[in-house]
């Protein structure tokens, strides 16, 4: 669009909008913006599942305002946290809804991780509830716990309770995501972060009411979160949600009349092997993200099914940050331009890479009481290091290059080395270990594990037992699916690992 002076984002908006006239924080919270949406059409469908399951607009409305009431009851007030932790449905996206329209904070949680992580959260949380799909995963007595239907929450109407008062500066998400020294940061997401980026997708997606998404992301983390539900119902849109990934599900959902599937590339893998990948060729838009896309499996679904993919770019403490362009070419290897609202740049680093840095009304402040990280993610003019290497191609294309910080993205999910290497070095069985990523064309990256034993322990034995050790402590993404015996892990002077010298 030739404005003068355009932003660079400029181009992922429609013909004739003015960037000027761009208002990101329209609602003032994600409730003030859902509501709006909701009351415009209150007949409409806003949720809907494969087993005929229909949820109104009105409905929704009623049915989030009495769970504000519960949780109201319960004597939770505004800004106070609840844990949430369970698989997706009709009622815990009810149960997220409605923390948010009281003021709460959510904490999400991974809902296959064992009682020993979720314990560990639930501890650095701090929360004054946990909602989740089986309490036995708590171990926690003092922790008050209730299932996503909230059925042991005092009921009350949604007149008893001050519904949707949250700003723009108040927090909605606690995500805690490990860093690379192994102890989990939490990322405070505020509304007006969230809402942010919401409204950004929703203009450079073309995200209209009249769209149904088959959310087969699970609702834990922020691509499935923070990007499908919130801009669902930022856009007045509908989710037909799909507990767990499944081609033939994704598949039906499609014919069933949904218009947009978000996925990672594992998921496209899936379904490029799959003999229903042809299914998807009614849908208007096809995203992927949380991990490059090879060009080859760009051209194995656009082959099946006529879907050009496109790809984003996006990390928990920014929501979405960079996308190919809706109109015009998706360029396979990129990312694509800044979205609205969103600035980058590539600071110059040793060694001839340029890492990238942003800034945006959709990035946070800073971490949950860690001024060290905080200190550390920013520069000192503002912008949050993303800790990703990247370039510009001379048309302004974003490509991501690496990764300055240690990180494995298996699966759309990150694995931060340093935590699986101390539990490994835990065993009394290993005197040394370390971890890293081998490519995989179906997960990205796999974890690969380089382990030391014991003078006294038996090679292989020691195999069979870590492995059994990290099923019962880790989630299962964060588990080594490869395992090296070797002599020696290789370090510098200070004892720093030399993970270039790990060959996988």
């Amino acid at each position: 669009m030739s404005v003068p002076d355009a932003p660079a984002w400029a181009v992922h908006l429609p013909a004739g909008t003015d960037p000027a006239g761009v208002d990101l924080r329209a609602g003032g919270s994600l409730p003030g913006a859902w509501t709006s949406a909701w009351r415009a059409d209150g007949a409409r469908t806003v949720l809907s599942t494969l087993d005929g399951v229909r949820v109104s607009a009105a409905e929704l409305d009623e049915r989030t305002a009495a769970a504000a009431g519960r949780y109201a009851a319960t004597g939770l007030e505004p800004g106070e946290r609840i844990l949430l932790s369970a698989g997706t449905s009709v009622e815990l996206v009810v149960a997220y809804v409605g923390a948010l329209r009281a003021g709460l904070t959510v904490v999400p949680a991974n809902s296959a991780y064992p009682p020993a992580e979720l314990a560990s959260l639930a501890q650095a949380a701090v929360p004054a509830l946990a909602v989740v799909d089986d309490p036995a995963r708590l171990t926690d007595p003092a922790l008050p716990v209730t299932t996503p239907d909230l059925a042991n929450l005092p009921a009350t109407t949604g007149a008893d309770v001050e519904l949707d008062q949250a700003d723009a500066n108040d927090t909605a998400l606690i995500i805690y995501t490990s860093g690379t020294t192994g102890r989990p940061k939490g990322v405070p997401l505020s509304h007006g972060n969230l809402l942010a980026s919401a409204h950004a997708v929703r203009l450079a997606w073309r995200w209209e009411p009249a769209d149904t998404l088959a959310l087969c992301l699970p609702l834990f983390h922020v691509h499935g979160l923070g990007v499908g539900l919130h801009g669902t119902l930022v856009s007045g849109a509908a989710a037909t949600l799909i507990p767990r990934f499944d081609p033939p599900a994704v598949a039906e959902a499609v014919q069933r009349g949904a218009t947009l599937l978000f996925g990672v590339p594992t998921m496209y893998h899936r379904l490029a092997e799959s003999p229903r990948l042809k299914d998807l060729s009614p849908l208007r838009l096809a995203v992927s993200g949380s991990a490059p896309l090879p060009p080859e499996l760009h051209e194995a679904v656009h082959a099946g099914c006529g879907q050009v993919v496109l790809e984003r770019y996006g990390m928990t403490e920014t929501v979405m940050l960079v996308s190919n362009p809706y109109e015009g070419e998706r360029r396979p290897g990129t990312v694509g331009f800044p979205l609205p609202g969103v600035g980058v740049r590539l600071e110059p680093r040793e060694g001839g890479t340029a890492e990238i840095q942003v800034r945006g009304p959709n990035v946070i402040a800073g971490y949950l009481d860690n001024p060290g990280a905080t200190a550390e993610a920013y520069t000192s003019d503002g912008w949050f290091r993303t800790g990703d290497l990247g370039s510009f191609d001379a048309d302004g294309y974003l490509s991501i290059s690496g990764r300055a910080k240690e990180l494995i993205i298996t699966g759309g999910f990150n694995v931060y080395p340093r935590e699986v290497e101390e539990l490994l070095r835990s065993h009394p069985a290993v005197a040394d270990a370390a971890v890293a990523g081998a490519p995989s064309a179906q997960w990205g990256e796999t974890v690969v594990a380089f382990v030391v034993p014991d003078d006294a322990a038996d090679s292989t034995a020691v195999v069979e037992e870590l492995d059994a050790w990290c099923a019962e402590r880790l989630v299962a993404y964060k588990r080594p699916r490869e395992w090296r015996v070797v002599d020696a892990i290789p370090r510098n002077a200070l004892g720093k690992i030399l993970r270039h010298k790990l060959v996988p």
